[in-house]
């Protein structure tokens, strides 16, 4: 890796760090799992595998699992419903990216997989995809595999210690991911990208899984 390359990652870890307040290392003290620098880190260096199957609920009550999506590119977004705004935002990207792909959206499986299991019930999810992209799938489940599901993605959350008048929030890490039609992790987006941005993402990874 370039030293340009090095600088470049710095500042993303930074700038991701710094939009969800950092991170506080208190998060972290008496814990085994990686603090959020670690996760951040092994997704960036790719020292680790990322992605991996899963077994959840959508946002209908079904049984879902990671072999239900294969044949599309798949997008992947961690967050929850009380998120005040960094959440919708990166949805509405997703959706607008989607919608300015035309009929190669339905090339392109969008998932929402919550980390608030505790308040985000099928029924939670349910209500709040309907502002999004139709195509986009919520998913939650018990929280040992909602756990299990974000580690596997290098995704850092935990609650944060400020309660407000919507309840508790949760400090989260923000990257897309994007998993080939083989259910094999390929990339990650970096957060707060355009929607341009992200519909150029789209396109160039599903040319090359749907090239000659």
């Amino acid at each position: 890796m370039s030293e340009g390359c090095r600088y470049l990652l710095t500042l993303w870890l930074a700038a991701t760090l710094i939009l969800f307040d950092g991170f506080s290392p208190v998060l972290a003290q008496g814990s085994a799992e990686p603090s959020a620098t670690e996760l951040i880190e092994a997704l960036l260096t790719r020292r680790q595998s990322v992605g991996g199957p899963f077994v959840l609920i959508d946002h209908t009550g079904r049984s879902r699992t990671d072999a239900d999506f294969r044949g599309k590119l798949v997008v992947i977004y961690f967050g929850y419903t009380h998120c005040p705004d960094v959440c919708p935002t990166e949805l509405q990207a997703i959706s607008l990216a989607l919608d300015a792909l035309g009929t190669a959206a339905a090339l392109v499986q969008p998932l929402f997989i919550t980390v608030d299991p505790e308040r985000d019930t099928p029924s939670v999810l349910a209500d709040y995809v309907s502002s999004f992209h139709a195509r986009l799938v919520a998913l939650t489940g018990p929280a040992s595999a909602i756990r299990s599901m974000a580690l596997a993605y290098k995704v850092f959350f935990a609650k944060s210690a400020t309660v407000g008048l919507d309840g508790y929030a949760i400090d989260h890490t923000g990257f897309i991911y994007l998993v080939g039609k083989d259910g094999a992790y390929i990339d990650f987006l970096p957060p707060g990208l355009a929607p341009e941005r992200i519909l150029e993402a789209l396109r160039l990874h599903l040319d090359r899984q749907n090239g000659p």
